[in-house]
């Protein structure tokens, strides 16, 4: 039996946290980040604040003998006015690299948003306790990955005795940015988007760039990409260009070169992977913008709609198959001087066939099974032998 006398408090630090960027201390606890202030500071976006703030990918790391665990958070939900309770964030126990435990807090401050206004409400609310019991009464390392999906102030980590900072890996840091689809987007849990599989599986330390909404090819984005160490770069741009309606052919290759040359500054032979989109059937020859179809809201049915007109490709609006074409040009007329640049079409991730087994729920965003068919084809074809993150004999 455990008594509020004999658990051992240990301060939560970034020295505990793994895929953050950086930390922020709050009235509560503190409050990872996968952006550094400098570059929030430079962003104006409230859909950007909110998707960088919500730690896919972090996780807690340390070693212990502790047989109980309990994390106080304070988490935010988000409410969309006319739609069904989204399910509470989860987090995925791992004890030695397996699964061991998933745990949910119900609390929290509640983030109410308005689709059809784009009106946003937010309601303070109360700390919540995750519990994990019954480990193994052995040395072990322990990670706690945090909802994907539900920004998480830490507040208090708990245990039945001390814990250290899990010690230095070995393993490659694979840096990882793209949009609300290596975001997590309706992924089953934070150790299941597809990064994280794809991670998991070839046993690389992964940092998740995935922005939802928000892979725009912003400088400070690829700032931040050439400002953090990593040994594995890849980028995933297309889709959030094409249903945001950012900007024409014409603007997009000199961004893409600009993009590049940014993060070479500080990776210079790093390899580095450019990611084409994978298939969405309603963008591949429509541009965007696209929208929300709220007929079947009520019912938990989100839908999107593709807004633009093919005929527009004409006058330079972007679409997949655009895009795809033009990444794996750029990419080849780089990779001329650059032999650690590459590519991968998107296609090959989740293409045709893919889509015929496993459609679209919202014909924008891969369901859970889909996150792991992507993360699977990814390290097949990325970090195995003959891909371009394949380790390198000595």
């Amino acid at each position: 039996m455990h008594t509020k006398d004999n658990w051992i408090t240990t301060p939560i630090t970034a020295a505990l946290l793994r895929g953050a960027l950086d930390v922020e201390h709050t009235e509560h606890g503190v409050l990872p980040h996968r952006l550094p202030a400098w570059a929030r500071a430079q962003n104006t976006d409230g859909q950007l604040a909110m998707t960088e703030s919500q730690p896919s990918g972090v996780r807690l790391a340390f070693r212990t003998r502790a047989t109980v665990i309990e994390l106080d958070t304070l988490p935010t939900k988000r409410v969309y006015v006319g739609a069904p309770s989204r399910p509470d964030g989860l987090y995925d126990l791992l004890v030695d690299g397996r699964p061991a435990g998933q745990g949910s807090v119900r609390a929290g401050n509640t983030l109410t948003i308005d689709m059809t206004t784009g009106s946003t409400e937010r309601r303070s609310g109360p700390i919540g306790t995750l519990r994990f019991t019954g480990l193994p009464d052995r040395g072990k390392d322990v990670e706690i990955w945090l909802p994907h999906n539900e920004t998480t102030e830490l507040v208090a980590l708990r245990t039945d005795v001390p814990v250290e900072p899990a010690p230095d890996s070995d393993r490659r840091v694979w840096l990882h940015h793209g949009s609300s689809i290596s975001h997590g987007s309706d992924a089953a849990g934070p150790t299941a988007i597809w990064p994280a599989v794809a991670a998991l599986l070839a046993g690389v330390e992964l940092i998740n760039l995935g922005l939802g909404g928000s892979a725009l090819l912003d400088p400070f984005t690829a700032r931040t990409l050439r400002d953090t160490p990593a040994d594995l770069i890849s980028i995933k741009i297309g889709i959030n260009l094409v249903n945001l309606d950012v900007m024409r052919l014409r603007a997009f290759t000199p961004a893409v070169h600009g993009f590049l040359d940014t993060i070479r500054e500080g990776h210079p032979d790093t390899p580095l992977l450019v990611v084409s989109p994978i298939l969405c059937p309603m963008h591949e020859d429509t541009p965007g913008p696209s929208a929300p179809d709220l007929t079947h809201l009520a019912e938990g049915q989100l839908r999107f709609v593709a807004m633009g007109d093919p005929a527009e490709k004409a006058s330079g609006k972007l679409t997949l198959r655009v895009i795809r074409d033009e990444l794996a040009r750029i990419v080849a007329q780089r990779a001329e001087q650059d032999p650690n640049l590459h590519h991968l079409d998107g296609l090959r991730l989740y293409g045709e066939a893919d889509s015929a087994e496993l459609p679209l729920p919202d014909q924008l965003h891969p369901d859970a099974a889909t996150h792991r068919l992507i993360g699977e084809h990814f390290a097949e074809q990325v970090f195995a032998t003959g891909g371009a993150f394949a380790p390198r004999s000595l």
